[in-house]
């Protein structure tokens, strides 16, 4: 016979129960607040960044004047960031490039999500065929490579930035698709949607009231999440000599203007304009933890145990 410990098997008293719920409430009070200061920081370091890329440019109005007798020259105090191959000043330069890209990406985001955000709540309201045919069509969007259907529709319209924001837009809608397809099959057994079409109200107005008002925050989410990858997707447009116009100002361009550069020994052709690129991304990072963090109802659900 097998004798049991009693003061190892009792139960947690209410007292203890209460202080490990305390504890861990704690924790996940801390963690979040150390994502929210994150996300206070990366908005600030954002906003510099925009303004930046706004306000430079336009305070040097020489920033694409061609200067032969100044090409390649080492970062120093006439030129903060060196100029490129061509005798133009990179610091100006870069800046006015990192003002299109996210430029770009800003549109092409907005038009992701938009058409993501639509497939998605038609496919998750509907069900039946529907649902069927649209995620299908998401299927074959997503067995392409991103980047090579990009490169097929800038083929079409090359050298104009309504190309290069299609082929970004309409390469990137279907995760946003997805994500909102998912939220809209989780509010479909909500009482109050059943309440809705119990009381007659139709599909399209129950899509418009309830169901789109409900998926915003993780639409917004998802856009937010393709701000650096449509920067990234432009600029590797652009490095590859199908993006932009050459002389249009772009982080791909003078990323791929200095490839050849670096192997001269001008290594600030791309690592001042790669440094920008990366603060970018890692700000509009912070954002989106940020937001996940208060649009997520489980973390708001962990802190009230």
């Amino acid at each position: 016979m097998v004798e049991v410990d009693s003061e190892r098997t009792r139960p947690p008293a209410g007292g203890e129960w209460r202080s490990a719920a305390r504890t861990r409430a704690g924790t996940v009070r801390g963690g979040t607040g150390r994502v929210r200061l994150r996300a206070r920081a990366s908005v600030v370091v954002l906003v510099s960044l925009v303004l930046a890329a706004v306000l430079v440019p336009l305070l040097s109005p020489a920033q694409g004047l061609v200067d032969y007798t100044s090409v390649r020259t080492p970062p120093g105090l006439d030129h903060p960031f060196g100029t490129d191959t061509s005798g133009r000043d990179l610091f100006a330069r870069a800046w006015a490039g990192l003002r299109v890209s996210l430029l770009v990406a800003a549109v092409s985001t907005l038009v992701s999500t938009v058409l993501g955000s639509a497939v998605g709540a038609v496919a998750g309201s509907f069900g039946g065929w529907v649902d069927r045919l649209l995620m299908r069509l998401v299927d074959a969007i997503n067995s392409v490579p991103h980047l090579l259907l990009g490169i097929v529709i800038v083929a079409l319209y090359r050298g104009t930035v309504l190309a290069v924001v299609l082929s970004i837009g309409l390469t990137h809608w279907a995760t946003v698709a997805r994500v909102v397809r998912s939220e809209v099959l989780g509010l479909r057994n909500r009482p109050y949607i059943d309440a809705a079409i119990s009381a007659g109200a139709g599909r399209w107005w129950v899509l418009r009231k309830h169901v789109l008002p409900a998926v915003v925050p993780q639409a917004v989410l998802s856009a937010v999440l393709l701000v650096p990858h449509a920067v990234f997707h432009e600029t590797a447009l652009s490095f590859l000599g199908l993006g932009l116009p050459p002389h249009l100002a772009s982080i791909g361009n003078i990323l791929g203007d200095g490839r050849a550069a670096v192997l001269l020994g001008a290594w600030w052709i791309v690592v001042f304009p790669a440094l920008l690129l990366v603060a970018t991304t890692l700000a509009v990072s912070g954002i989106a933890a940020g937001w996940r963090d208060r649009a997520v109802p489980t973390r708001r659900s962990e802190l009230s145990l």
